[in-house]
């Protein structure tokens, strides 16, 4: 009986060291005066590599923010987007800096920020395709039977799979989706006609569309729109708070504004609290 008591014990004692050395993420940033942030830089206009081999882009600016606000140097941490969440539950770095679509699903998994933007999922197609998607508004119905590339692990590849139900539930030949690492492989597949379309957030698509003008096309918006958020391990509260804290008082300081702006084109509000869907 003494030794299973005394198990329990260490069992108890081991576990709150591990929360606590968890929980103290804020302060090891502080401590160690740098902040590792895991980031797949594939993903323009939010977060790319320039020819310099920086980490750069509109959600790049914010986290360099964030850092310098804190003190302490950034380093980004290159990951392939499937890995994102998986190296932040298991520690491999203190916060993650790709763009997330907040989910009802995601966050049972982490802690999600506030939001920094928010993504309408577009469809962009080959020019001399486009006769395809005629209709406006565009419906998921034009898109059966059609192949379809979305980076894997991401929203976009998990709205094709919910229109595919939908058009299942109609009797209508579902989509062939197409999963690849990065956005440029996307695209590779619907220029070598691999796919007959690609799936993303419409300010990722844009600059698409100017680089190749002769040759691809936004056929339309589909889907819901969903504000888009860094996650950090659930029980980082006090780093969570940090990062959104710089968010909201960079969007009260007209920051925020300026670098949708230079960005993306826009300007919206990213809300304080109330974002996350319902399952």
């Amino acid at each position: 009986m003494k030794n299973i008591t005394l198990l329990i014990a260490a069992l108890l004692t081991a576990g709150s060291l591990s929360a606590v050395a968890q929980a103290d993420t804020l302060a090891d940033i502080k401590a160690s005066g740098t902040m590792t942030v895991g980031v797949d830089p594939t993903f323009p206009p939010y977060e790319y590599t320039n020819d310099k081999g920086e980490v750069v882009g509109y959600s790049a600016e914010i986290m360099k923010s964030v850092a310098k606000q804190l003190g302490v140097k950034l380093e980004f941490q290159k990951t392939a987007f499937s890995g994102i969440i998986p190296g932040l539950i298991s520690g491999s770095f203190n916060a993650e800096g790709s763009s997330l679509n907040v989910t009802a699903e995601r966050a049972k998994k982490v802690l999600f920020t506030v939001p920094f933007s928010k993504t309408v999922n577009g469809v962009l197609v080959r020019q001399d395709e486009a006769g395809k998607f005629a209709s406006k508004p565009l419906k998921i119905e034009a898109l059966a039977g059609l192949r379809g590339a979305a980076k894997s692990a991401s929203v976009p590849e998990q709205l094709l799979k919910s229109f595919n139900e939908t058009l299942k539930s109609k009797g209508l030949t579902p989509i062939t989706i197409i999963s690849v690492d990065t956005l440029d492989q996307t695209v590779s597949t619907l220029l070598t006609k691999r796919a007959d379309f690609v799936i993303d957030d419409i300010s990722v698509l844009a600059p698409i569309v100017q680089k190749y003008p002769a040759k691809l096309l936004q056929a339309g918006e589909v889907g819901p729109s969903q504000w888009m958020a860094w996650a950090t391990r659930k029980d980082d509260g006090a780093l969570n708070k940090v990062i959104s804290d710089r968010i909201l008082a960079m969007q009260a300081s007209g920051e925020l504004g300026k670098l949708q702006t230079q960005y993306l084109g826009t300007t919206f509000t990213v809300p304080a609290d109330n974002f996350i869907p319902q399952e």
